[in-house]
């Protein structure tokens, strides 16, 4: 794999040769990386084979897996987790767009946008180094249009295609308090009619685009002649379909098969959450496991049962108090007389050994999503592009980090 050692912008065939690397080692693993340790209970269908792997990261504490969550790879932990972290990290690496030097523009293009978002849209913008000066610029899923203003700024025509109608409004506004030449436009672009906003002129970008409303931007770019195109993707299992439908030959060769479960892997990062955020996100978490053990008991069935997602105020109730709720909104018999207190504690045991059994998957977070995003470029190549990917900013700023270029 010479192209594929670390710190490359993956293109040309270094594309499928990475993605045919991380196929096998997905395919490989998956007993590993598929199983949830929040939904299975009492034992993970691995831990049999690695028992020793299993026993010490039930041992270790809260603290431990927060502290680890975002370099599983440099954990110590028994076999096999060093040789698949080191196998996983190396299958990760990529390195950093080129960036065009920071142009600081007039602090009223991001008076309306939040100090991380627009790190993000800055770092998107200055790695956008096409063969050819764009155009005419098209924010796919604009929002109110921050990027296509950032991008637009210099001249260069816009326009944004946004669902919400108040956002398109606003979007118009702002544009026109700036003195951007912009059409903001009201467009499901999920629709059929969606492929009339599409001109061979056109360099459509998106940041953070979810699932299927990217890779409808990838199918409908290509088929209207686009020259250019710029896609970070976010939320890859924001999708219609039970399952992942491949866009490239090569994936769609493989035989992984990817389940919505599978997709949600690769979001499973947090880098930006606050301390009040974490408390009430393990806080929420902990009950849920509690309530776990508690449903399987009230139904005499030993298996996981989905429950919504529930408002914060859930979390105001007396620990009782939730779970009988929460009990009779799935219809469930009537707890009886509980010991509350022992139950709680169980639930916050439970967190600490599903969030360290966790970092066993999360070696896998990046090796799937880099697969996902060499799926994307395939299909660019396979179209008659020519496509690179790399990131483009730190992944402080946002895990969703990897950026698509494509130019015919």
């Amino acid at each position: 794999m010479p192209n594929s050692s670390p710190a490359h912008i993956l293109q040309g065939a270094a594309l499928l040769q990475r993605f045919q690397a991380l196929d096998r080692f997905l395919i490989d693993h998956q007993a590993l990386w598929r199983p949830r340790p929040f939904t299975h209970y009492p034992s993970l269908p691995w831990e049999a084979e690695h028992p020793q792997l299993a026993t010490w990261l039930r041992v270790q504490s809260l603290e431990h897996a927060e502290a680890a969550h975002n370099q599983p790879h440099l954990l110590h932990a028994p076999a096999p987790f060093p040789q698949l972290a080191a196998q996983a990290h190396h299958l990760s690496q990529i390195s950093e767009l080129t960036r065009s030097p920071a142009n600081a523009l007039p602090p009223r293009f991001s008076a309306d946008v939040p100090g991380r978002k627009w790190q993000q849209i800055d770092a998107f913008a200055r790695s956008l180094n096409f063969t050819h000066a764009p155009q005419h610029w098209l924010d796919w899923c604009a929002g109110k249009g921050h990027l296509g203003r950032r991008l637009a700024h210099n001249g260069a025509d816009l326009s944004c295609l946004e669902y919400d109608p108040q956002l398109v409004n606003s979007g118009q506004q702002l544009s026109h308090k700036l003195g951007i030449h912009a059409s903001h436009i009201e467009q499901d672009v999920l629709a059929d009619d969606a492929i009339a906003q599409l001109q061979a002129r056109h360099t459509p970008v998106a940041l953070h685009a979810c699932g299927e409303l990217h890779m409808r931007l990838l199918q409908l770019a290509s088929q209207a002649g686009c020259q250019q195109l710029a896609v970070a993707p976010c939320c890859y299992n924001r999708i219609s379909t039970a399952n992942y439908q491949p866009l490239s030959i090569s994936a769609q060769a493989s035989t992984l098969r990817l389940s919505l479960d599978d997709l949600g892997l690769p979001l499973s990062e947090t880098v930006t959450a606050g301390a009040r955020v974490r408390r009430q996100r393990d806080q929420s978490m902990a009950r849920r496991l509690a309530f776990d053990l508690l449903q399987r008991k009230l139904r005499g069935i030993d298996e996981y049962l989905p429950t919504p997602s529930l408002p914060a105020t859930w979390l105001d109730k007396a620990f009782a108090d939730y779970c009988r709720d929460l009990a009779a909104l799935k219809q469930l018999p009537v707890p009886g007389a509980e010991d509350w207190q022992q139950l709680e504690q169980q639930g916050w045991q439970r967190l600490s050994e599903v969030r360290n059994l966790e970092l066993l998957r999360g070696l896998f977070r990046r090796p799937l999503e880099l697969w996902l995003l060499l799926d994307r470029c395939l299909f660019l190549q396979e179209q008659g592009y020519s496509v690179r990917l790399g990131t483009f900013c730190a992944p402080q700023q946002s895990p969703r980090n990897l950026l698509l270029l494509a130019e015919r």
